[in-house]
């Protein structure tokens, strides 16, 4: 932003400033209105449970606002805080309805790998069979992260392979590994995400760095990359869930 002869941003860019900013404002309810309908006509539910949030939260304010004489003020801030709570139900049901779309889809894995919140260094697919199975390698705070998806007697091969790749260049970092499904000893795809960030943390950023730098050169001298498979079901959702969360 260019800047007048005192250091001071002039009054046209100040303007030009604002109104960009109502415009990603307006975007933004943009598409949680969306969202918001095309839940609304999947979810039954959702509409009631949002509007008695409000409800049965404004009432205990009365209730509490009547004992000490204060409904009045009360009020107000119970019906903020139901809509509050009713805007973070709709953000988990729209969680819910996406995964429960993906959920079984070539790629889902991947998909809810990328849409994590933090600081991970996802590369999709570094593994993969003609089936669609596929290994997703992550860098993280724990260290590193083999995610596989598809079936399990042909995934414990793939993890074994690439863990053993991993670990030539790895040194004491950990790696964990572990299969994405719906089988005994899998971990449900809406639960990944959560699973992910339970891990402990052993790596700081620094060594994080490092580690890409030596995996990223190994893949360069192997083969062409995996497919990744197709996008699940639901995918086309992620930027109205982003939008939800940062509500």
């Amino acid at each position: 932003m260019a800047k007048d002869s005192a250091g001071k941003a002039t009054k046209e860019e100040k303007k030009a400033a604002k109104q960009a900013s109502r415009a990603q404002r307006r975007e933004r309810w943009s598409q949680i209105w969306q969202a918001f309908q095309m839940q609304r006509k999947e979810d039954k539910l959702l509409v009631p449970l949002m509007v008695g949030a409000i409800v049965l939260t404004a009432l205990v304010f009365l209730v509490v606002g009547l004992l000490i004489g204060q409904s009045w003020f009360l009020v107000p801030i119970g019906v903020l805080l139901g809509a509050a709570l009713a805007m973070l139900l709709f953000g988990r049901r729209v969680q819910n309805n996406v995964y429960t779309k993906a959920d079984g889809q070539p790629g889902a894995a991947g998909w809810a790998l990328d849409n994590m919140r933090g600081q991970w260094r996802v590369t999709q697919a570094v593994a993969g069979t003609t089936q669609l199975d596929v290994v997703h390698r992550v860098i993280g705070r724990p260290g590193v992260v083999l995610v596989a998806e598809g079936a399990s007697h042909r995934t414990k091969g793939l993890l074994a392979q690439e863990k053993k790749k991993v670990s030539r260049v790895a040194g004491q970092v950990p790696i964990y590994e572990f299969t994405v499904g719906n089988e005994e000893g899998d971990v449900p795809l809406s639960k990944l995400q959560r699973h992910m960030t339970k891990l402990p943390r052993n790596i700081d950023k620094d060594q994080m760095e490092t580690l890409e730098k030596r995996l990223t050169a190994i893949a360069g001298r192997g083969g062409p990359a995996m497919p990744k498979g197709p996008a699940p079901k639901g995918a086309g959702m992620k930027g109205m869930q982003r939008t939800v969360r940062r509500r």
